[in-house]
């Protein structure tokens, strides 16, 4: 059994029964999205394979703490792979994170860029708004309060330790990615996805406002 065909089963294993928009569907959506999308920008796609299924091992928001790149490091290191795959796929995971509205940090590699790109927009559009508020709810957020308003985070440390509601987190997030993909494709995808979230997000205030 090949590397990519392991670590598939492995992700598949660890995730099994996640109900907060983490599951291996998830994986599996940013997966074929990094493929389409290294495709067209001519990326290394065994890295960007091999980054798209680990990327949410470890993830900090389950963990407390970043724990990706080591879990991943052990997990191709059991496979046997080479050194320089091993680091660079741990680089990915470990610069892969949205870390707060003020926070700008570049990805290292173009394998990186393409999957932070596929990673992004799967949490924007239809699929994004509904991982959003799964996510809320797995965390016991308010779906929205109008007195609470959004944080423009201005450091990573901030970021992870909101407990905002799930609307505030489109405009604390969701909201900013579409102006913060790396490559043309990632782009081109982002726009109708980012579009239908604002059409979400002028009915749900019409609704709330009792006015529509």
């Amino acid at each position: 059994m090949d590397m990519i065909k392991k670590t598939e089963n492995y992700i598949q294993q660890q995730l099994a029964g996640d109900s907060s928009g983490h599951d291996w569907w998830h994986i599996y959506r940013v997966r074929e999205l990094a493929l389409h999308i290294g495709n067209e920008e001519k990326a290394d796609l065994f890295i960007v394979e091999l980054a798209a299924l680990l990327h949410d091992i470890g993830d900090w928001k389950f963990h407390g703490t970043e724990k990706g790149p080591e879990i991943a490091t052990a997990w191709l290191g059991s496979l046997g792979a080479r050194t320089d795959i091993i680091n660079h796929v741990s680089s990915i995971i470990a610069e892969l994170s949205f870390k707060g509205a003020g926070v700008r940090a570049a990805m290292s590699s173009l394998e990186g860029m393409v999957v932070q790109d596929a990673d992004r927009l799967d949490a924007i559009g239809a699929i994004g708004i509904a991982r959003c508020f799964a996510f809320g709810g797995s965390r016991q957020r308010e779906i929205y309060n109008q007195d609470i308003k959004p944080v423009m985070h201005q450091s990573y440390e901030a970021y992870k330790a909101s407990k905002g509601t799930t609307i505030n987190h489109f405009y604390e997030k969701l909201l900013l990615l579409k102006d913060r993909m790396n490559t043309a494709a990632g782009k081109r995808l982002a726009a109708s996805r980012h579009a239908f979230m604002e059409q979400y997000l002028a009915r749900f205030m019409s609704e709330w406002s009792g006015k529509e």
